[in-house]
């Protein structure tokens, strides 16, 4: 936006001030101008739906805001140069929540997934997948503490049953490749080798 006629309802004549907008295809900002463009607090809804509250800087969103989806999910934190970005949480409708950070949309860095069922993640993110060390609650009871990779067990970890068990080695892809299952005492009742 860079041309005063393009704004209506602007308090003052000078580019700054209150204001509200209605884009070509729509969308429509309300609220806080400066040189003509949106900087401040303002919510910019788009024409199907998605709507956006918070600050704005130089035309984008920039710094704390909140973001409305469609669906009904709704996204609470940092914003910078138009994407998420910074500390935030994002819930969904069905009530799976992440809360940690972000770039550039994406879970990025530490975070804590819960789930609605129960169970959750808590640990690192890549590009939105776990990538790193975590730690995972299956709603069966079981948890995994280990090394993830694209979303899942790879690397080192352990994985301990509900029942006191667990396995203790390697991990490809998300199954067990290379190591120890011990019963609840501690005591070795098997080893596996390439998976098998």
């Amino acid at each position: 936006m860079s041309k005063k006629e393009q704004v209506i309802f602007l308090s003052n004549e000078s580019g700054e001030g209150l204001g509200k907008f209605t884009f070509p295809d729509g969308d429509t900002y309300e609220g806080e101008f400066k040189d003509w463009d949106m900087n401040g607090q303002g919510t910019y809804t788009w024409s199907d739906g998605r709507k956006y509250v918070g600050e704005f800087k130089d035309g984008e969103r920039t710094g704390q805001g909140t973001f409305y989806y469609t669906d009904g999910s709704v996204y609470v934190g940092g914003f910078k140069d138009g994407e998420i970005n910074g500390q935030g949480t994002w819930t969904s409708t069905d009530g799976e929540k992440y809360s940690g950070e972000f770039k550039d949309g994406r879970e990025n860095g530490q975070g804590t997934l819960t789930l609605p069922t129960g169970g959750g993640y808590v640990g690192e993110y890549r590009d939105g997948e776990r990538t790193g060390q975590g730690t995972f609650y299956y709603t069966d009871g079981s948890v995994y503490v280990g090394k993830f990779k694209d979303g899942k067990e790879h690397g080192q970890g352990t994985n301990i049953w509900s029942n006191g068990n667990k396995y203790v080695g390697e991990w490809k892809d998300g199954k067990e490749w290379n190591g120890t299952i011990y019963d609840k005492y501690g005591n070795k009742l098997g080893k596996i080798v390439n998976g098998k």
